[in-house]
């Protein structure tokens, strides 16, 4: 893969965003399957039957970078827990008290973990007697109005073959970011963000709780790829949900080999506590899109539960992919011939002369080239578009994996070159410029303003007179709806007495 100037607006429209998506994901299993050893990873929301049902231990993607404001040092997001709604309470969003949440890094190509760092969370409750998350605002992560809280303990692990070396605490009951209720009971949560970042030894810095879901696509591609009608085409799906996120940002000395081999292979896994006590791999997550659309449903479970070092078995799914066959027969446009060497050598092993470590194995790992300085003015399609510090070298948040992945898969290495994408060119909102860079969560009181109401209304002094029934006149800025809730009570309490005096007449029976 070579870099291929171009600009990301000038794409064909039609068949094209079909495509999109799925071409992404058959991308990412391409480069899946190809590999020796094996893993999977890639953005996979809800992609396998049993993780399905049970979002807690849900990897949904991975991203790796050279830290923007600190170049010396390398950032990894992981995130779990799809599409959650952010008023879904009363019981909101928490990581799994009986997982462990591990970050591998490759640091020789051999695809096996050198470094883990595994992350582990216990629940707290205050109060027992209420249903609430909170019982009031919260204005730090000690308050005590904030009924659930969770801390978390991180252990890195050192390898070798497979085998452990050595384990060492690194931290120790560090407070999560809360998941963020609505303005009345989080009217600060940019300060709560703030206190969940924490300092590690040795220069590193931690971060775990609620974020926005920086993944963008349209996912209506999974009816039929828009069933050749393209006209809902370029919504992000994803838009207004959540994710809880763990964040950790490393010296680069800490996990590359040596400043002569700077390339990392990087994924993340969920192994959860079975009934005799023992944890079993459920999740496994590097490349985007792998276990989504690339691997069949048979493959599924299984990827999940797979290591890198054993992805051959599923490297058909990656040489002889089926979404390029779909596309051909939905939109016309012809499928590269098989078998795809092209995407084994850019998804499974990593593109030489930038991120492809010497002797490496392949397998299904994002491959980071942690020597790379970042890009002043990062390109969605990344290496594509001749931006070296992007995907697949990594992936930074803003990468659109969709489209760069779509094109190569369509055969853009190939011979074929084409502009695909699915529309959706970045995320619904803005990243963070400083650890942990992911976007503050979308908050549960993100409804529509009522009548009489501004942006930035603090709802509990407003309550009494900031509301105003749709189309009053009001005589007045605050003539309000406590009035007309009032009426409205009223008006409830007389029927409901006319009722009870009508079943007492009928039934001749007192209460």
């Amino acid at each position: 893969m070579t870099p291929i100037s171009r600009s990301g607006g000038g794409r064909r429209t039609l068949a094209t965003l079909v495509c999109g998506a799925l071409a992404a994901g058959a991308l990412a299993a391409a480069g899946v399957t190809a590999l020796q050893p094996g893993a999977a990873s890639a953005s996979s929301h809800r992609e396998a039957p049993l993780i399905s049902g049970t979002p807690q231990y849900d990897n949904t993607d991975v991203y790796a970078f050279v830290s923007p404001d600190k170049p010396d040092t390398t950032t990894i997001v992981a995130n779990w827990i799809p599409f959650e709604e952010p008023a879904g309470g009363p019981n909101f969003y928490t990581f799994a008290d009986d997982a462990q949440y591990d970050l591998h890094i490759d640091n020789n190509g051999d695809a096996q973990g050198e470094l883990i760092y595994r992350y582990t969370f216990r629940t707290h409750r205050k109060n027992g007697d209420t249903f609430l998350y909170n019982t009031g605002p919260v204005t730090s992560l000690d308050d005590p109005d904030l009924n659930i809280t969770q801390t978390y303990d991180i252990d890195l692990l050192r390898l070798h073959d497979q085998k452990l070396v050595s384990r060492t605490k690194v931290a120790d009951d560090v407070p999560v970011a809360p998941s963020n209720v609505g303005k009345a009971s989080m009217p600060d949560y940019a300060k709560l963000r703030g206190q969940a970042v924490h300092k590690l030894a040795g220069g590193s810095t931690t971060f775990a709780g609620q974020a926005d879901d920086p993944f963008f696509l349209d996912l209506r591609v999974f009816d039929l790829l828009y069933g050749g009608n393209l006209t809902e085409v370029g919504r992000d799906t994803l838009k207004g949900y959540n994710v809880n996120s763990i964040a950790l940002q490393v010296p680069n000395d800490m996990i590359r080999e040596s400043a002569g081999q700077p390339v990392v292979g990087i994924w993340s896994t969920t192994q959860r506590k079975d009934a005799r006590g023992g944890y079993r791999q459920v999740s496994r997550l590097g490349m985007p899109l792998v276990n989504e659309v690339v691997n069949p449903q048979k493959d599924k479970d299984k990827f999940n539960a797979s290591a890198p070092w054993n992805d051959a078995q599923f490297l058909k799914n990656v040489t002889n992919p089926e979404l390029p066959k779909l596309i051909e027969g939905i939109y016309k446009i012809k499928a590269p011939a098989e078998p795809r060497n092209d995407l084994v050598d850019v998804f499974l092993k990593g593109v030489k002369g930038l991120n492809q470590p010497p002797h490496v194995r392949p397998a299904e790992e994002l491959r980071l080239n942690t020597s790379v300085k970042p890009a002043m003015h990062p390109k969605r399609l990344g290496v594509l578009d001749g931006d070296n510090a992007g995907f697949p070298n990594g992936r930074r948040l803003t990468d659109d994996v969709i489209d760069a992945s779509l094109q190569v898969v369509e055969g853009e290495l190939v011979g074929s070159k084409n502009d695909l994408g699915d529309a959706v060119d970045k995320n619904d909102k803005k990243f963070e410029k400083y650890f942990p860079y992911v976007a503050e969560p979308t908050s549960g009181s993100r409804g529509a303003l009522a009548k009489g109401t501004t942006d930035g209304t603090d709802v509990r002094s407003q309550l009494g007179d900031a509301l105003q029934p749709a189309g009053a006149d009001g005589g007045g800025t605050d003539t309000v709806l406590v009035a007309g809730s009032a009426a409205a009570g009223a008006a409830g309490i007389l029927l409901i007495g006319t009722g009870l005096r009508w079943w007492r007449r009928r039934y001749d029976r007192a209460y």
